[in-house]
């Protein structure tokens, strides 16, 4: 906050919310909506504005310095809700003048509908974005959350376990998805931000959700963890399986061969003070015929749900993202080939940490034997 010149901020982000002070509560229900906030100062002092009845779950957090009850500033609550938007704003006002003193009306803010904007520009405010600071404060991994990231591998790695072994002829793409859903909650993970689970003709083109399609001997079957676990931190890699007790094909396992490779190729270019641009630049070569149907990045940070940065593939024009690998990044490289004539495709990711003098793969889920006999490489 302080080298981003942002005094304070104010979010209603459950994400945000549980990163700055470990304050959980009903955090998919907090994306529906604003249901809870948090005020917080540049000196530390923090402010959360808890959900009714439920100011007790976050009474014994150090990181939190006054515990108030949240407003109802939207439709969601009330279709009356313009008296509360104006009395949340004088409250907000009054805080920042007391912390801050009158001459500083800066305040950064994230996922706050327009009336509250307004309410806060009437009283005088400057605001700004507070998406910038909380991305890049997020994007660096202190030594604690990378043993935090460490503990929720060992939990997603294990509910993709449960997912593989459910893996079988007759059985649909969702009863499939939900094995790993049932392992990794009952291991301490929250929960998963999408549905990528895919079986047959639907692994082309990437990107289908799972559904009640049955999966048949011999389909490839792509999984994404996307998966919130344990204490919050998102664990972001992707595997690719082979259906049934049957051999692969030998497309299959050129086209898998490919994405291992990409795979590898580009996770090989990971190093600490490399520029975004150079990175892409040195991309794997995807061979023309699969190349209109490939992951739409490079690679990206996972944060606690997905983050900065997002690394584009290079294209016409300016490329879009300026900086480099900082050590402390830590970032998921994403691979898929599709092939537009069989239809199917094959979806690889793994999860990496940036350090002062390497790059330290996070994720260790063994690949599909029967579709790749390739050595990988850290």
């Amino acid at each position: 906050m302080g080298s981003s010149g942002v005094p304070a901020i104010l979010t209603s982000d459950p994400t945000s919310i549980l990163y700055a002070t470990g304050a959980r509560n009903m955090t998919i229900n907090g994306f529906t909506g604003p249901d809870r906030f948090m005020l917080i100062f540049g000196d530390g002092r923090t402010i959360l504005f808890e959900f009714a009845g439920c100011e007790h779950l976050a009474a014994n957090l150090p990181e939190i310095d006054e515990i108030r009850p949240a407003p109802g500033i939207t439709a969601k609550k009330t279709l009356l809700y313009a008296d509360q938007v104006a009395t949340f704003a004088d409250e907000i006002r009054a805080a920042c003048a007391g912390r801050l003193g009158t001459g500083d009306l800066r305040l950064a803010v994230e996922k706050l509908e327009f009336p509250m904007t307004d309410a806060l520009r009437a009283r005088g405010f400057h605001l700004l974005d507070a998406g910038p600071t909380v991305q890049l404060a997020m994007a660096i991994k202190q030594d604690a959350e990378l043993a935090a990231i460490r503990e929720a591998m060992v939990v997603v790695e294990s509910a993709t376990n449960e997912l593989e072994r459910a893996i079988a002829p007759g059985a649909t793409e969702n009863e499939v998805w939900a094995a790993f859903h049932r392992g990794l909650i009952a291991h301490g993970g929250e929960y998963v931000v999408t549905r990528l689970l895919q079986a047959g003709s639907r692994t082309f083109p990437y990107f289908l959700e799972s559904s009640n399609h049955r999966l048949n001997a011999g389909d490839l079957v792509c999984f994404d963890t996307d998966a919130m676990s344990l204490h919050s931190y998102s664990i972001d890699f992707s595997r690719t399986f082979l259906c049934g007790d049957v051999e692969a094909t030998a497309q299959q396992r050129s086209i898998y061969g490919l994405a291992l490779e990409q795979l590898e190729h580009n996770a090989s270019n990971l190093a600490p003070g490399r520029p975004f641009e150079e990175f892409a630049a040195q991309a794997f070569d995807v061979p023309e015929r699969y190349r209109d149907y490939g992951y739409y990045q490079l690679a990206h940070g996972p944060g606690l749900a997905g983050g900065y940065p997002n690394v584009p593939r290079t294209g016409e024009g300016a490329y879009g993202l300026p900086g480099e690998m900082l050590p402390g990044m830590v970032l998921c490289v994403e691979s898929y080939i599709g092939d537009p004539e069989t239809r199917q495709g094959v979806k690889l990711e793994d999860q990496y940490v940036v350090h002062a003098d390497r790059v330290e793969r996070l994720s260790r889920y063994p690949l599909e034997p029967r579709l790749t006999s390739a050595i990988r490489h850290d």
